[in-house]
């Protein structure tokens, strides 16, 4: 009968099909016990988002097979914990991973990939906030059907002081903040860059977002201040930069991309939105291969997407059957995915710094 070591040595050497590197390297072998009638292998995925575990779970059981006495049975559990690497820790934030969504121009449906990513990852099971830091035109709020002013409450910090937060608005577990949260419908915001820069301070230090698996944060159009702040304030898992196929739309997107390396924030890659017959397909694959980028997926150009997001139920857009689901959730997976793996790849927060 094969030992828990023997066990443990066969499932550590098989290929994860979707980071490609040994279950020993990732860190995914949790647990393996041994009996005289069952063997059990618990593996621990890096995100509830992970597309393929029952073809992992297939590899696993084929690895192990073999060495099973007669009479045992093999049980492959498997699990999922959100790994990442905290930087909110250095302003009090207990958030694994912080996720910018922008674009080098407005109008190519950046804040509608932001909440559609927000929602799919809360639809897998992650804990989720969701940022509108697009403080002169922000829409989130409508389009996840919140609304209300966010309350205050105390908590206890680390000195022992009492700290008054803010308490986000939840939408099915969901977190939000937002400057709409604090204006009427249809007044405008005049402010200069410092006042921005203090208001998502505050968004950032002084919400209790509690523990988060992943923060989306949706940028303002273009490079300014808002993208700055938050390369200064806090380690960004990464960027996904959202455009739309035609020429126009990709150049303005890889300005953006620019911007981010000069600050050195990781670049998840390129989600195209938009997709059809009217802007045509394939720009943003096209550009991220050049700039060897990933590229995350396509959102159709469907009618769905823009009658659930003015309903205000951009949460039901991931969770009922319609036309845009499948491929929406795909980009959440593959978001999510190389997530983990860069930190597989390049596990050290990296510095930041302005230029």
């Amino acid at each position: 009968m094969a030992s828990v070591e023997d066990i443990r040595n066969l499932v550590s050497e098989v290929i994860d099909p979707e980071l490609g590197k040994s279950l020993s390297a990732l860190r995914m072998v949790r647990d393996v016990q041994v009996s005289a009638d069952a063997v059990t292998v618990a593996i621990e995925l890096p995100t509830p988002a992970y597309p393929g575990s029952d073809r992992l779970k297939t590899l696993v059981t084929e690895k192990i097979t073999s060495s099973l006495a007669d009479g045992q049975s093999l049980s492959v559990d498997i699990t999922s914990t959100v790994r990442g690497k905290d930087a909110g820790g250095r302003i009090g934030l207990k958030i694994h991973n912080i996720i910018a969504v922008g674009s080098g121009k407005g109008g190519v449906g950046k804040s509608t990939v932001a909440a559609a990513l927000a929602c799919g990852l809360h639809s897998f099971g992650c804990r989720v906030g969701l940022m509108d830091a697009d403080v002169y035109g922000p829409s989130i709020p409508h389009m996840m059907g919140a609304s209300g002013q966010p309350g205050a409450a105390e908590h206890q910090g680390g000195d022992g002081q009492k700290l008054l937060r803010m308490e986000p608005i939840d939408v099915d577990g969901l977190k939000l903040m937002s400057m709409g949260f604090f204006i009427e419908e249809g007044q405008s915001v005049v402010w200069r860059g410092p006042m921005l820069h203090k208001a998502l301070t505050q968004f950032l230090k002084d919400s209790d977002w509690g523990e988060l698996d992943y923060l989306i944060i949706d940028l303002p159009p273009g490079t300014g201040d808002v993208s700055l702040t938050l390369s200064q304030q806090v380690g960004l898992a990464g960027a996904v930069i959202v455009c739309t196929p035609q020429q126009v739309a990709l150049l303005d997107a890889i300005k953006a991309v620019d911007m981010y390396q000069k600050v050195n924030v990781p670049v998840l890659g390129f989600v195209e939105n938009m997709t059809g017959d009217i802007f045509g397909r394939g720009g943003a694959r096209k550009v991220a291969e050049q700039l060897d980028l990933p590229f995350l997926g396509e959102v159709p150009i469907d009618a769905s997407i823009r009658e659930y997001g003015d309903a205000g139920k951009m949460m039901a857009l991931l969770t009922e059957e319609n036309p845009a689901r499948d491929s929406l959730l795909a980009v959440c997976q593959n978001i999510a995915m190389q997530i983990a793996r860069n930190l597989t790849d390049a596990p050290a927060a990296p510095t930041l710094e302005i230029l």
